[in-house]
């Protein structure tokens, strides 16, 4: 037995007496529709509604045990790594002090406050994350205090492979195949780390948002590179670039075993989660049951985990949610048109719509000519095939318009 399989193994022995082990539960739905044993390791479900309260138990018990004097930790987080740090500063009954963005959601900071009571502070500072990790470990060195990493950590790292010892002694089959999310890396290293010592023959699959692949651009780069650019949209996997110690746990990995996902499709799978199944689940949540569609050839009669590794989704988002997931399916769209400033203009583009078409936002922009006006118009369709038919109604009906739906930079300033 390896010193990390050990040190996992004890790892998870002792947060037993914190927390109970999150269920694997095999899912009928995905099973039927992918031809396949279906599980879910049920991370959301945790007393912070994600698995990161396992590395932060972790390293805090290893600090504590280390130094018992040395009661006082920092973390730089706007989610789920915050809240497992407070319900471990107040389990432990140690001080944290917890750095996150001015922009941080009231909701995200009242749940990280719930959790952690007296025993942390929060501290609202910078735009943007970079900037708050910077005043945390600016702080930390000041106040000679433990910085407490959300991935880039050893024993972080190997608090999150207490998922697959859990997985393993709960699933009543060989695992053929882990699906595991990846943002900065410390689940993935951990589970990958031990299973590859005790299930050499359980594959991996590793998917990524579109807008945060920092995993595959380490490994085409032989080494973590920073995004130029990230989508925050999947915040609990949007990182721009992936630890150094996660990335030499996960240097070998196969590149063809990477996914990336975009971030509307994944709005797609958290619907049908939460309408089908009841289940919660935030974006970087979704990831690995998104990536089944990726895959279905290789998972066809095979058995597979997937670890829903968050569910702590701010309903004030579902909308955004929606909204993405029918525009990813095709079901809306949204036109810039130019009006004719005359009676009956209006109407003759109400006669290019067909029975089950509906107008979802109708908004006057400016006139650009004396007698045209332009006109932002949202349209959501029963089928995605609507929509070549209503454009070539347009066209017959000598309107001009412009098409919106996939221009990033005009969706964001007029959507």
């Amino acid at each position: 037995m390896s010193d990390f399989v050990a040190r996992a193994m004890a790892s998870r022995r002792e947060m037993r007496a914190v927390f109970a082990e999150t269920p694997l539960q095999k899912n009928e739905y995905l099973s039927a529709r992918y031809a396949a044993n279906i599980y879910l390791k049920r991370e959301d479900l945790s007393p912070v509604r994600s698995y990161k309260i396992r590395g932060a138990f972790n390293a805090m018990r290893k600090n504590l045990d280390e130094t018992p004097d040395r009661n006082r930790f920092v973390c730089a987080s706007a989610g789920n790594h915050a809240q497992g740090v407070a319900f471990m500063c107040k389990h432990f009954s140690a001080h944290g002090v917890i750095f996150m963005p001015v922009t941080t959601p009231q909701q995200k900071i009242d749940k990280t406050k719930a959790f952690g009571g007296s025993n942390i502070e929060i501290q609202l500072v910078g735009d943007y994350f970079e900037n708050t990790l910077a005043a945390a470990i600016s702080y930390c060195a000041a106040e000679n205090a433990t910085f407490l990493s959300p991935f880039d950590d050893l024993n972080v790292i190997e608090g999150q492979a207490s998922v697959a010892v859990e997985m393993l002694e709960q699933c009543p089959e060989s695992i053929d195949i882990v699906v595991l999310p990846v943002g900065g890396g410390g689940l993935s290293a951990g589970v990958v780390t031990y299973l590859n010592a005790v299930s050499p023959k359980t594959e991996f699959r590793f998917v990524e948002p579109m807008g945060g692949a920092s995993l595959a651009a380490a490994l085409a780069n032989h080494g973590p590179i920073a995004l130029k650019k990230v989508n925050n949209f999947v915040d609990g996997a949007a990182v721009a670039r992936i630890g150094d110690k996660t990335y030499a746990a996960l240097a070998a990995v196969n590149p063809a075993h990477v996914i990336a996902v975009s971030e509307d499709r994944i709005c797609t799978t958290m619907l049908e989660m939460l309408n089908v199944e009841g289940i919660v689940l935030e974006p970087a949540g979704a990831l690995s049951v998104d990536a089944l569609k990726d895959i279905a050839d290789d998972i066809r009669g095979k058995t597979v985990v997937c670890v829903t590794s968050g569910g702590n989704f701010d309903f004030e988002r579902l909308p955004e949610v929606k909204e993405r997931a029918l525009k990813f399916a095709g079901l809306k769209k949204y036109f810039i048109i130019r009006f004719p400033q005359r009676p009956g203009a209006l109407r003759e583009f109400l006669n290019a719509l067909g029975p089950d078409d509906d107008i979802t936002r109708f908004e006057y922009l400016k006139k650009s000519a004396r007698n045209f006006g332009s006109v932002l118009i949202g349209i959501e369709a029963k089928n995605a095939g609507d929509f070549p038919d209503i454009c070539a109604r347009l066209d017959a009906s000598g309107m001009s318009y412009q098409d919106i739906t996939d221009n990033e930079a005009l969706s964001q300033f007029l959507v």
